[in-house]
């Protein structure tokens, strides 16, 4: 499976959101984040294997302690030694792939979450990490990409949880803050349920609000001088909060149908925000000029 996994990147990540925002990147950085993106993708999946939550911790230690001794030496994976070598290459700080393999623990361990703090953590951990792996990949001029990485990763992780809550209950998992469905009277068991009411409109109103507002922390944490580096996080990012604001369209019934947008939507915004920063760059080139 891992073999193949490394074997077939290309194509997996051309079904993903993933594909849109990097295929614009310059090889050498397009291969290191396909190889990142592969790592992410398999750690996700052994998550996501219909097997016991025991027996899939014990896979997630295994694939752990893999990816240690590709740091350390060698390991049998050709996946985690191409990722070793690009964590060199990049001076990529381990701390990050740490963090989102306990990201992954949380999944296996959790199934609700009671505030809005807890799940900010699992964010950071699940997206925020890529994020942070990815800037060092693009390179930055301002420490301030880090926080862009950071609170456009929460952006992120909240929009595809709010996308996701029907597939999410259908496996008995409850992202969202368990203070905020008591805050808007709607329950677990509605939500399990499918029950769309006006509590639900108003406690997804909410939540699709805060995913703006990191969204915004994103935007005014990254500067001019950085955007021509994070054109393919700015694809992303455009993605997704298209995504977000199709949710509300839809008046935020999640339940009707599952939210998602078609490739050709997808090459339109790439394309538009390629555009936003060509214009950009030939300014700065009439600034030096």
């Amino acid at each position: 499976m891992e073999t193949l996994l490394v074997a077939d990147i290309i194509e997996k990540n051309k079904r993903s959101n993933f594909y849109y925002s990097f295929f614009l990147l310059p090889k050498p950085k397009r291969d290191a984040i396909n190889v990142v993106y592969a790592w992410c993708r398999t750690t996700d999946d052994i998550v996501d294997e219909d097997e016991s939550v025991k027996r899939k911790y014990v896979r997630l230690r295994l694939w752990s302690r893999e990816f240690e001794r590709a740091i350390e030496g060698t390991s049998r994976y050709p996946l985690l030694n191409k990722l070793s070598q690009i964590i060199q290459r990049f001076n990529i700080p381990l701390r990050h792939f740490h963090d989102l393999i306990k990201g992954m623990e949380m999944d296996l361990l959790k199934t609700r979450y009671a505030t809005f703090s807890e799940l900010r953590e699992y964010c950071y951990r699940a997206a925020s990490t890529v994020g942070l792996i990815c800037t060092e990949i693009f390179g930055y001029k301002n420490e301030g990409a880090k926080e862009y990485a950071i609170n456009l990763g929460i952006a992120l992780q909240l929009t595809n949880i709010l996308r996701d809550i029907k597939t999410d209950a259908a496996k008995g998992r409850i992202y969202l803050p368990l203070e905020d469905l008591t805050e808007f009277g709607y329950t677990e068991e509605q939500l399990l349920a499918g029950t769309y009411n006006p509590q639900f409109i108003r406690l997804m109103k909410f939540e699709c609000e805060r995913a703006r507002s990191y969204f915004k922390q994103a935007l005014e944490h990254l500067s001019e001088e950085d955007k021509p580096l994070f054109l393919a996080a700015q694809i992303m990012e455009a993605i997704y909060f298209r995504l977000l604001q199709d949710i509300e369209r839809a008046e935020y019934n999640v339940f009707a149908k599952r939210i998602r947008l078609i490739n050709l939507t997808k090459l339109l915004i790439t394309i538009e925000v390629w555009w936003k920063n060509r214009t950009l760059w030939s300014h700065a080139s009439l600034r030096k000029s």
